[in-house]
């Protein structure tokens, strides 16, 4: 890749001050073969005084650069920066003509070729620093400026842009996208191929729903879906907003190999092609993916129409993405409980990243984030989960009316320019008139997650509640009461029942606790923080842990299953509660849970971090057998009044599968074709089983040659790396491994995702052993050489997780000491690092 140094805070902070971008011509062509594609900028900029500046540019090859029709020399763009010297006041136009080179890791021009019917696509990242590997660009997002963008692409494919895009009559292949409004640079956007695509038009703007031709059956049966889902959400937003949707049309192409989420590049969000399901899928998923298209959709005011003017306010766009797509899905939608995920699965992310050391404020100092670099590691929990939850507290202390008040302010007075911070929060302070900085220095500015621990005390007439508060940040939550109302008095909880109190309202100061006193016998259960309004770890008293052992599985709400499950769970990391203690917790109250969300969340916990990583290694197999019993009492359980289960009996099978510590009846399935109940094997379930019977050694190459016949599509494709790498053989490890680190980089993202994925196992610690040190060699090398995206992969998929050992520590620490690693392998390596060391701690406590 064409390396580039790090665009620091003071060079945006230069280069705003002395030039000002008007529009941005640029002409792709895309028909010059697998490698590049042709791609002529013209920049039409102002400077304010004389000065030098410089352009972003990273080519391949570099055939022309002109300045005011002066010959730019070639020679002098040094790594990605091609220099402006001598610039006088006024005017000026910027033409740079060049190859640029595609890319195999899901930034700048992606190209992909499908392998079930060898068609081909491309799409853009341009995100944060990637807008270089597409076109010239002053690439900061403070120089906003209208794009008009034309394309050359084979006479079969359809091109897509921010704009609405037509063909060009009378010169074939030949496309050309309406001109935008102004856009921050990493906002360009482009998608070309033979898609299969739906459109419609509401209100107005046209819609679009666009997918590779392979996919096309399977968006046809979403479309409707997914476009009913759009049509809530824009028009729940222009409920909200004063501001109408600023762009003139609005395609969501779901694109292959994406590294996020979503994209969301105005007029043409771009998703992962995942969303379009070829498998059964659960609830949960299904409200994932039309959580995403809502949070895109709230991109388009917060992000695009104001856009951040540095990346230390990344949480302007993304904390009120994500709280918005919750909310608005919420309120206009079937999805009616999505807080219920948010708080499992989401917050629990947060939870965990904002207690490593690497954690940050949701608004950090601007110079806490000096540079691009530094900014990019800030994409993560904190900045998504833990602001949406503050964000959340924020509208419980000021009232939603109150909010948006403050919200449309900020759109009207910064409509397609950038704001920060300041802006926003003078915004909500003249709508509601309260001191929302003083709010803002202790809940954006603040790192780290307060805990809030009861004491219950009882006399003959009263019970006292006595809260605890560690940390700086004021909480106006819901206190749950809760009194059991049954005859389980064997310990189960099969007949008992939680009868709900009227809940109390709390606001617990910044700097100390908070008590109350109640009339009449102490509840069952006190919960602090249900219904999940703050953000903080809560601790439960000895009484209520008893009840919650007898009665969890019977709290009406799933939200406040939900937050008694996080409790729970934020106590085993803090080694507060035995892991063994949640795991049989689970398996006395799982099986009469009906909401998905909350049970994949649990399962997910008890699989990958009780089972595997905070429980000794000789209490492993114990724990596996116990969620495979736990999966099969689910799968004989019965579904809700309605007929429907939500996806509980596919979350068990998958738990049955992934826990299975021998394959005899995973074979059954694998040669019987159905699982239990007469559910079929579909794609995404046979290759989950194909991968669990690889690691236990239950199949060979000849078995993942025919599954990959029988599938030859991009995921199969992924799933048979993913199979071949967790063979228990010592020739496929290496072939794997040689894959993975080969200098010829010829794995994919999604690839050499798979081929990680499959690689680590803890049933093959003695085969893996050596591997361990020639990660941390090699890992940082590859992260040189392929840049910021895999560097990601290496940390989150391709660390040794099997390995909880005070050795695999060590080893880890020394490699963190070199100063040599890349900034995003480094955080992913100390996060990484982070979790293993306290698990080690979970172990020694107990």
């Amino acid at each position: 890749m064409n390396a580039m140094p790090a665009l620091t805070r003071e060079e945006a902070r230069s280069r705003a001050r002395l030039i000002d971008v008007q529009h941005y011509t640029v002409d792709l062509d895309l028909t010059r073969g697998e490698e590049v594609f042709g791609s002529t900028t013209t920049v039409r900029f102002t400077t304010r005084e004389a000065g030098d500046t410089f352009v972003e540019v990273r080519p391949h090859t570099l055939h022309r650069a002109a300045l005011d029709g002066n010959a730019l020399d070639p020679a002098s763009l040094t790594d990605g920066r091609l220099p402006l010297t001598g610039l006088n006041t006024g005017g000026h136009e910027l033409r740079i003509e060049a190859d640029m080179a595609y890319s195999r890791t899901g930034e700048g021009m992606h190209r992909f070729t499908d392998p079930a019917d060898g068609r081909t696509y491309l799409y853009t990242m341009c995100f944060q620093t990637e807008a270089s590997r597409v076109f010239a660009a002053f690439d900061q997002p403070d120089l906003k400026a209208p794009f008009t963008v034309t394309a050359t692409a084979p006479e079969e494919w359809t091109v897509l842009g921010n704009g609405a895009a037509r063909r060009v009559e009378g010169e074939p292949g030949r496309w050309k996208c309406a001109t935008t409004p102004p856009l921050s640079t990493y906002f360009m956007a482009l998608a070309a191929g033979p898609w299969h695509s739906v459109r419609t038009e509401h209100a107005g703007i046209p819609f679009g729903l666009h997918v590779r031709r392979s996919l096309g059956s399977h968006l046809d049966d979403d479309a409707q879906e997914l476009l009913d889902i759009t049509r809530a959400c824009f028009d729940r937003y222009h409920e909200i907003f004063d501001e109408p949707y600023p762009f003139d049309s609005y395609d969501q192409a779901f694109v292959p190999e994406f590294n996020a989420g979503a994209m969301e590049n105005p007029g043409l969000v771009t998703l992962r092609d995942e969303y379009i399901h070829r498998s059964a899928v659960t609830e949960t998923q299904l409200q994932t993916r039309a959580v995403t298209i809502a949070h895109e959709m709230a991109h388009m005011w917060f992000g695009d129409l104001v856009t951040l003017r540095w990346w230390d306010d990344i949480w302007l766009n993304e904390s009120f993405a994500e709280y918005m797509g919750y909310q608005v899905l919420a309120d206009a939608t079937r999805f009616t409980a999505t807080w219920t995920e948010f708080a499992v699965d989401r917050k629990s992310w947060g939870y965990d990243a904002d207690q490593r050391p690497s954690t940050h404020p949701v608004a950090p100092e601007p110079e806490a984030v000096p540079d691009t670099a530094t900014a990019l590691l800030n994409f993560d929990g904190i900045s998504y989960a833990k602001g949406a939850s503050a964000l959340r507290q924020l509208v419980a202390w000021l009232g939603e009316e109150t909010f948006l008040a403050g919200i449309n302010d900020h759109f009207a007075r910064h409509r397609f320019g950038n704001a920060a911070l300041a802006d926003f929060l003078d915004s909500l302070a003249r709508a509601s008139g309260r001191d929302v900085h003083a709010w803002s220095d202790r809940w954006l500015r603040t790192t780290g997650a307060d805990t809030l621990t009861p004491r219950v005390i009882t006399d003959a007439r009263h019970w006292h509640l006595e809260t605890t508060h560690t940390g700086n940040r004021p909480h106006r939550l819901t206190i749950g009461l809760y009194d059991l109302d049954g005859t389980g008095l064997d310990g189960t909880g099969a007949e008992d029942r939680l009868t709900p109190r009227e809940p109390l309202t709390a606001d617990i100061p910044a700097d100390g606790g908070h008590t109350l006193t109640a009339d009449g016998p102490r509840p069952d259960l006190v919960l602090l923080n249900d219904r999940d309004l703050t953000y903080a770890k809560v601790r439960l008293d000895t009484g209520s842990w008893r009840t919650v052992r007898r009665a969890l599985a019977h709290l009406p709400d799933p939200l406040t299953r939900a937050t008694v499950w996080n409790a729970s769970r934020d106590m085993v990391r803090d080694g507060l509660l035995p892991p063994a203690d949640y795991l049989d917790t689970a398996r006395a109250h799982l099986p009469q849970e009906k909401d998905n969300a909350v049970l994949a969340g649990v399962l997910h916990f008890a699989r990958h971090e009780i089972a595997d990583r905070y429980l000794p290694p000789e209490q492993r197999t114990t724990a596996l057998e116990t969620l495979t019993d736990l999966a099969r009492a689910l799968l004989e359980s019965e579904p809700d009044g309605g007929g429907h289960d939500g996806g509980v009996h596919l979350t068990a099978v998958r738990a049955a599968i992934d826990s299975a510590t021998t394959p005899g009846e995973l074979h059954h399935w694998w040669t019987t074709g159905a699982l239990p109940g007469g559910r079929p094997l579909d794609h995404e379930l046979r290759w989950r089983l194909l991968h669990r019977l690889a690691v236990l050694g239950a199949v060979n190459t000849s078995d993942i040659g025919a599954a990959h016949d029988a599938d030859p599509s991009a995921t199969g494709t992924e799933g048979a790396a993913r199979c071949r790498a967790a063979l228990p053989d010592s020739a496929a490890k290496e072939t794997a491994w040689q894959a993975l680190f080969d200098e010829a980089d010829t794995l994919s993202n999604y690839l050499l995702k798979a081929t990680f994925q499959g690689f680590w196992h803890t049933e093959q610690h003695d085969l893996l052993r050596d591997y361990v040190p020639r990660y941390f060699e090699q890992a940082p090398v590859l992260a040189v050489r392929r840049g910021p995206a895999i560097a990601q992969a290496l940390g989150r998929h391709g660390f040794p997780r099997p390995f909880t050992d005070p050795e695999t520590l060590a080893l880890g620490q020394r490699r963190l000491a070199d100063g040599s690693l890349i900034p995003a392998l480094r955080r992913s390596l100390a996060d990484e690092l982070d979790d293993l060391a306290r698990a080690l701690r979970v172990r020694a406590a107990h």
